[in-house]
């Protein structure tokens, strides 16, 4: 019970910081474009920052060899995620008979089905729920999920007239800042090189790192605050697709996991990378390639509302009891 308390107190504090970028954004104290040098800053310092010092510090010869198996479960269970996203996203719209803006839609669906918002929230959770050690088992384990995400997820996403494939997109998901910085980290860490890394450097690492999650959360309510509150709420269809993301889709790979004798460890790394809430993608990827924004703005405001409830309900009835 004192680690459900615990993780819901860290949920209410990503909540309210969360709302405060949504006053942000309300109230006009910040341009309208911040959210663009946000998701820059932590795409290419605060992330990158995190991974780097983390892996630094934590991923040893020993830990590696210990862990690095979490690298195959999570992509296991990432392609198991995606495969049945395919099917489930026509309940909520159906192929056939559809024109080209509910196709787009369906692609939304999908995507959201397979991801939650497993790096930027499920880090944050990682690191202060658990530890820097627990962060950095969670940060392999999501390997895959992150080169995934960047490639299937970015096609999947993009309008289908933009012409985008998977195979041009695999490029962006091996050299992106984020996979670069935890490779490089994973390097540094195998080779013991933090004993030579200076004192300056390897502070200014964990300040970067430990930005990351707080401005994530500010990055939310931001964007979910350049849009009408009221429309967002009025989409029945989200409710339902939160209520698939946030508890039966994690509960159900819990269960397969309980089934399969998986220890307590993996439990909690899926239920964190499968049982946050909707990501921001379903926002970032459409208005970059122009496609539709409204329904991934709607999924990430009401999934990031509820979750700060049902991340700690999900943790107590799968994990504690």
């Amino acid at each position: 019970m004192e680690m459900f308390f615990s993780t819901l107190s860290q949920m209410l504090m990503m909540f309210t910081l969360i709302a405060a970028g949504f006053v942000l954004r309300k109230c006009s104290i910040l341009p309208l474009d911040s959210d663009t040098g946000m998701a820059r800053a932590e795409t290419f310092i605060f992330g990158p920052a995190l991974y780097i010092g983390t892996q630094m510090n934590q991923c040893t010869v020993e830990m590696f060899s210990e862990n690095y198996t979490l690298i195959i479960y999570g992509l296991i269970i990432t392609v198991s995620a995606i495969i049945v996203a395919y099917p489930m996203c026509r309940i909520f719209v159906r192929t056939k008979g559809a024109n080209s803006d509910e196709l787009y839609r369906q692609s939304v669906y999908k995507y959201a089905l397979a991801f939650g918002n497993y790096g930027f929230m499920g880090n944050f959770i990682a690191l202060t729920v658990f530890g820097e050690a627990f962060l950095n088992k969670y940060i392999l384990f999501t390997f895959f999920v992150g080169i995934l995400c960047l490639t299937w997820g970015l096609f999947v996403l993009v309008p289908k007239d933009q012409g985008v494939s998977i195979w041009k997109n695999l490029k962006k998901g091996l050299l992106n800042p984020m996979t670069i910085g935890l490779l490089l980290g994973m390097v540094l860490g195998l080779l013991n090189v933090k004993e030579y890394v200076p004192a300056f450097l390897s502070t200014a690492l964990t300040q970067a790192g430990a930005c990351q999650g707080p401005v994530a959360m500010i990055l939310a309510g931001f964007v979910i605050g350049g849009y009408n509150l009221k429309e967002l709420l009025l989409d029945g269809k989200v409710y339902l697709a939160t209520l698939f993301r946030l508890i039966l889709i994690p509960a159900v790979m819990l269960l397969v996991l309980k089934a399969l004798g998986a220890g307590e460890e993996l439990m909690v790394l899926t239920l964190i990378a499968f049982g946050t809430p909707l990501g921001l993608n379903t926002i970032v990827f459409p208005a970059a390639y122009g496609g539709e924004t409204k329904t991934g703005a709607s999924m990430a405001m009401i999934s990031h509302t509820l979750s700060v409830i049902t991340i700690p309900l999900m943790y107590l009835v799968f994990i504690v009891l």
